[in-house]
C-alpha cells in the first residue's frame, strides 16, 4: 500500500537537512556549472573544426577548435575534481544528523513504550542511515554529473542547430514523462521488497528466539513454512520490481536513440536545403551519441535504482519520527515544585494485574522518602512513573500541578535525576563524567563533590580530574562507579534525586555517606532501597505489597505493617550472622 504524505515526509526530511549544508552546496553547484561546459560547447567546436577548418582546408583553425575542446575537457576534468571535497562536506553531516535524529527517536519510542527499540527501528540506525549516505554521496556525484551533461547537451544543440533541436526534444520529452509515471510503480513496488525483507528479519528472529520452544513442541516444519511463505512473498516481489525496471530500455529508446536516428534521417534532406552544414551535422550526431544518450541512459538507471531505493528508505527512516517536541502551552514549574501522584496506577497490559494501584503520594522540598517492599513489588516501576519515565495507566503525576506529559522535557531533566543501579561511565576524562549534567561546574564544586562523596583517593588514582576513563568505566569496581555516577548527580541542578538501589555495590557505611550527602545538598531524596537501613534513615517510607502501598514514619511502619517488621527482622539477623556482607536487598 503507497503512503503518499509519509513518502514525501521522507523527502523533506533529506532536503531538510540537506538545507543545512548550504554553504557547501553552492560550491556544489559552481563547480557543476564548469562541469556542463565540455557538453555545452563541443558540438559547435566539432563542427568549427570542419566547417571553418579542415572542410575549408585551414588546418590550423580545425586544429585550433580541437585544442579548445581538449581544453574545456581538461575544464571538466578539473570541475570534478574540486568537486569531491564539497561532496564529502555535504555528505557526512547529512549522515551525523540522521543518526542524531533517528538515536533520539528511537530511544524516545523506546522511553514511551517502557520496550526496548524493535528490530526494524535498529536496522535504520545502523544499514539504513549508512544506505542513505552511500546514495545520496553516490547520486551527487554521479546523476548530478549526467543531469548537468544532459541539460547542457540540449543547450548546446540549440545554440549549434535550432532545427535539430527540434527533432530532438519531442521525444526527448515523452521518454521524460512515460519515464516519471512509472516511478511510481517502481516505488512501490521497491517499498513492498524492502517490507518484505524486514517480515522475513522478524520472522526469522522469532523463529531463532523460540527454538527450543519449536523442537520441544515439534513445531519445525510449521516455522519453516512461516519462514518459507514470507521468503516465497518477497522473491515473487523482486520479479514483479525486475519488470517493472524493464521499462527502462523503453525510455533509453524513445529519449536517446530515437533522436539519434531521426537527426540522421533528415540530414540528407536539411543539408541540401542549406539548412545544416557537414560540420553541424557531425558535432550534433557527436553530442547525441557521446553525451546525451550515455546521459540519459545514465539517469534512468540511476533514478530506477538508487533514486527508487534512497526514497524507500527515506521513507522508512521518516515513519522512526524524532524527538518529540514540546506540546504547545508547556510549562516549566519553578525549581524545588512539589512532585505529586494522584490515583497513580501502573499495569503492563489491560488483562495483566496492576503494579501500582491508586497511589497517592507527595514529594516535596526537603523530603527523605525511602520506597521498600519484596522482590518485585514495582519499586523500580514506580521510579519510572515518578521521572515521566513510563506513562500511567490510572491517574497521573503533576510537577507543582502541571501534569508531567506537559513539563517542558528539558526543564524536567534539569528538576529531576534517577541514578539508576547501573551506573554509567563514559569514555573520556573525570571530568568530563563529573560535568556531564552541569558542563559549567568548576574546580570549587568539583572539590566541594569529592571531599563531600569521599572521593579524593579514586580521584588521585585516576590521575585527577583530568585523568582519562574508558567506556563503560572498564578498571573500575561497580561500587567505583556508582560514586562517579553519584558525584555526577550531586553536581547537577536536580531538586528532586531518586536513588534506585543506585548505592548496592557500596558498603552499608559509604551508603549512608552519600544518601546524606544528597540530604544537605537540599532538595527532595527519594531512596528504592537496597537495604533497610536506608529506611530506618528516612523521614518517611513507602513500603508496596503487591498494588498496596502504605506511607507513614518507619517508626510507626515497624509498629503497623507486619511486612515491614519482617522485612526489617529478616535483613538484622541476616547482617548479624554475616551470611550476606552488605546487606540483603528489598
Amino acid at each position: 500500500m503507497r503512503r503518499p504524505g509519509r513518502t514525501r515526509r521522507g523527502w523533506s526530511l533529506l532536503a531538510g537537512e540537506l538545507a543545512r549544508q548550504r554553504h557547501a552546496l553552492s560550491r556544489v553547484a559552481f563547480w557543476s556549472l564548469l562541469e556542463g561546459v565540455p557538453a555545452l560547447l563541443s558540438g559547435r567546436l566539432i563542427a568549427a573544426a570542419l566547417d571553418d577548418g579542415f572542410l575549408r582546408h585551414r588546418p590550423a583553425v580545425g586544429f585550433g577548435c580541437l585544442a579548445a575542446l581538449l581544453s574545456v575537457s581538461v575544464v571538466g576534468a578539473v570541475a570534478s575534481r574540486g568537486m569531491f571535497p564539497w561532496l564529502g562536506a555535504t555528505v557526512e553531516p547529512l549522515r551525523d544528523a540522521l543518526v542524531r535524529r533517528l538515536v533520539g527517536g528511537t530511544l524516545a519510542d523506546a522511553v514511551h513504550s517502557a520496550g526496548r527499540p524493535d528490530s526494524p527501528a535498529v536496522a535504520r540506525l545502523t544499514g539504513q542511515v549508512e544506505t542513505v549516505r552511500g546514495l545520496v554521496g553516490g547520486m551527487l556525484r554521479s546523476l548530478r554529473r549526467t543531469a548537468v551533461t544532459l541539460v547542457a547537451t540540449v543547450a548546446g544543440l540549440f545554440t549549434l542547430a535550432p532545427l535539430l533541436a527540434a527533432l530532438v526534444l519531442p521525444p526527448l520529452a515523452v521518454s521524460g514523462t512515460l519515464f516519471a509515471l512509472s516511478l511510481r510503480t517502481l516505488a512501490d513496488r521497491r517499498l513492498a521488497v524492502v517490507l518484505l525483507d524486514e517480515e522475513i528479519a522478524a520472522e526469522s528472529g522469532k523463529v531463532l528466539g523460540g527454538v527450543r520452544d519449536i523442537v520441544a513442541c515439534r513445531a519445525e516444519r510449521r516455522a519453516a513454512a512461516r519462514v518459507g511463505e514470507a521468503i516465497d512473498r518477497q522473491a515473487a516481489a523482486v520479479v514483479r520490481l525486475a519488470r517493472a525496471g524493464a521499462l527502462r530500455t523503453l525510455v533509453v529508446l524513445l529519449g536517446g536513440q530515437l533522436p539519434l536516428l531521426l537527426v540522421l534521417a533528415a540530414a540528407p534532406w536539411m543539408i541540401r536545403q542549406g539548412q545544416l552544414t557537414s560540420g553541424q551535422l557531425v558535432g550534433a550526431v557527436a553530442c547525441l551519441a557521446g553525451s546525451l544518450l550515455p546521459a540519459l541512459r545514465s539517469i534512468v538507471n540511476l533514478t530506477s535504482t538508487w533514486g527508487i531505493q534512497l526514497g524507500t528508505v527515506l521513507q522508512r527512516l521518516s515513519e522512526s519520527g524524532g524527538v518529540p517536541a514540546p506540546a504547545a502551552g508547556d510549562r516549566k514549574p519553578p525549581a524545588g515544585s512539589p512532585l505529586r501522584a494522584s490515583g497513580l496506577g501502573f499495569s503492563y497490559g489491560p488483562h495483566s494485574e496492576a503494579i501500582v494501584d491508586a497511589l497517592d503520594l507527595d514529594v516535596t522540598e526537603g523530603d527523605h522518602l525511602a520506597v521498600v517492599g519484596p522482590s518485585g513489588a514495582g519499586k523500580s516501576t514506580l521510579a519510572q512513573l515518578l521521572i515521566g519515565g513510563l506513562v500511567p495507566t490510572g491517574g497521573r503525576v503533576t510537577f507543582d500541578g502541571v501534569p508531567l506529559d506537559r513539563v517542558d522535557p528539558t526543564h524536567l531533566r534539569r528538576c529531576v535525576a534517577l541514578i539508576p543501579q547501573e551506573a554509567y561511565v563514559f569514555a573520556g576524562t573525570v571530568r568530563d563524567n563529573f560535568c556531564y549534567l552541569d558542563p559549567g561546574a568548576g574546580d570549587r564544586a568539583l572539590d566541594a563533590a569529592v571531599d563531600t562523596l569521599a572521593l579524593r583517593p579514586l580521584v588521585d588514582r585516576l590521575g585527577g580530574y583530568d585523568g582519562r576513563l574508558p567506556s563503560g568505566g572498564a578498571g573500575l569496581s561497580g561500587g567505583e562507579r556508582q560514586l562517579i555516577a553519584a558525584a555526577r548527580v550531586y553536581l547537577s541542578p536536580a531538586r528532586l534525586v531518586i536513588l534506585d538501589e543506585a548505592t548496592c555495590h557500596l558498603d552499608p557505611e559509604t551508603e549512608a555517606r552519600v544518601e546524606q550527602a544528597f540530604l544537605r545538598r537540599g532538595g527532595a531524596l527519594v531512596v528504592i532501597a537496597h537495604r533497610i537501613s536506608s529506611a530506618e534513615r528516612a523521614s518517611r517510607v513507602l513500603l508496596l505489597d503487591g498494588a498496596k502501598a502504605t506511607v507513614d514514619s518507619p517508626e510507626r511502619l515497624l509498629l503497623a505493617s507486619p511486612l515491614y517488621a519482617r522485612l526489617v527482622g529478616y535483613w538484622h539477623d541476616d547482617a548479624a550472622s554475616g551470611a550476606r556482607r552488605g546487606g540483603r536487598g528489598i
